[in-house]
């Protein structure tokens, strides 16, 4: 089986970091090409988790995906970043979102404008990494002669901007190195989102690279059937919390679903009735890769032909050790 892009394990701040470390292992043993951590609102950072798998595994790529410049001023980002890359010997990835308003402004914070936000953070950002002195006035983040007191080992070290709106999206090609693509964005989405960053680089004149990471949660067993059946609830979950997303709730309408039934089966989520009986598999293959490791390289070679150059997958299972080294075989290119 012709394997078309790479996958990759998601982590996050909701696990203990030395199950993060477990899995890490495991992902490198079973052909994984990348590890990446998911920090979400007052969950555990990511920071020590990515700094303990770096030091734990030798060639598996470890990605942040995402942090803001919110929680974070971009020059801590690049403080942090240099150094957790030096750390992983030059293995590392970088994904910069504008974050949860409904979490940001529990801190008081302001992120009414988020792309300016994104736009200062990336200047500032990549002129550390370059080892630059940064002088920047800008409308969020401002960074007065400021430079970093040790040189970063990769000053072209990828940065990849998270987007959904086509404000973002069109943003992420003028000036990031690479999109990534949240959970629930069925393929016909991400082709969509595809094209208008790529527009947006050739109109900015600008060769960007090709790079898509999307994340998608995973299910991987001999017993396909089972597998999908098990995915159900985990859907469930994410199709009502995304729902109330508005950008969200625009992406999952590029899916082979029409918008009433989407809208059918959260109220019928919402009012108790059982996944199982509300979700058919064209909810399970819109939203999820679940089934055996062929069906699952299908579901993958779909995001891959939509444009997405990584996919990442958020193992939802009982054992998700037993499904990394379950679907590892598959993964290595013929």
């Amino acid at each position: 089986m012709t394997n078309m892009t790479n996958v990759g394990l998601r982590l996050h701040g909701g696990l203990d970091p030395n199950r993060c470390v477990e899995l890490a292992k495991a992902a490198e043993a079973n052909n994984f090409a990348s590890v990446w951590f998911a920090e979400n609102p007052f969950e555990r950072g990511v920071l020590p988790m990515a700094a303990a798998c770096a030091v734990a595994t030798r060639r598996i790529r470890i990605g942040i995906g995402v942090w803001n410049p919110f929680n974070r001023h971009p020059s801590l980002i690049a403080m942090e970043i240099g150094a957790l890359d030096e750390l992983a010997m030059g293995r590392i990835g970088l994904g910069i979102g504008s974050g949860l308003t409904s979490a940001i402004r529990k801190l008081g914070l302001d992120d009414r404008k988020p792309l300016a936000a994104l736009g200062d953070t990336f200047h500032i950002l990549r002129g550390l990494l370059r080892g630059d002195e940064i002088t920047h006035s800008g409308t969020v983040f401002s960074a007065h002669g400021v430079k970093l007191a040790y040189r970063p080992p990769r000053p072209d070290m990828p940065i990849f901007m998270a987007a959904r709106g086509d404000k973002a999206l069109q943003l992420c090609g003028r000036i990031s190195d690479g999109l990534m693509v949240s959970n629930m964005c069925p393929p016909g989405y991400t082709a969509r989102a595809v094209d208008i960053v790529r527009q947006a680089a050739v109109e900015a004149g600008r060769t960007m690279r090709a790079s898509v990471v999307q994340y998608v949660p995973c299910i991987a067993g001999p017993d396909g059937a089972q597998a999908r059946r098990a995915i159900k609830p985990t859907l469930a979950t994410m199709l009502r919390q995304f729902w109330a997303v508005p950008t969200a709730r625009s992406a999952m309408r590029y899916g082979d679903i029409p918008e009433a039934e989407l809208e059918a089966a959260v109220n019928r989520i919402a009012g108790g009735e059982p996944p199982e009986s509300v979700l058919c598999d064209r909810f399970v293959d819109a939203f999820t890769i679940a089934g055996t490791a062929d069906e699952c390289r299908d579901r993958i070679n779909a995001y891959a032909g939509a444009g997405v150059t990584e996919v990442v997958l958020t193992f939802v299972g009982a054992d998700p050790v037993a499904d990394v080294a379950y679907l590892g075989p598959s993964l290595k290119a013929s």
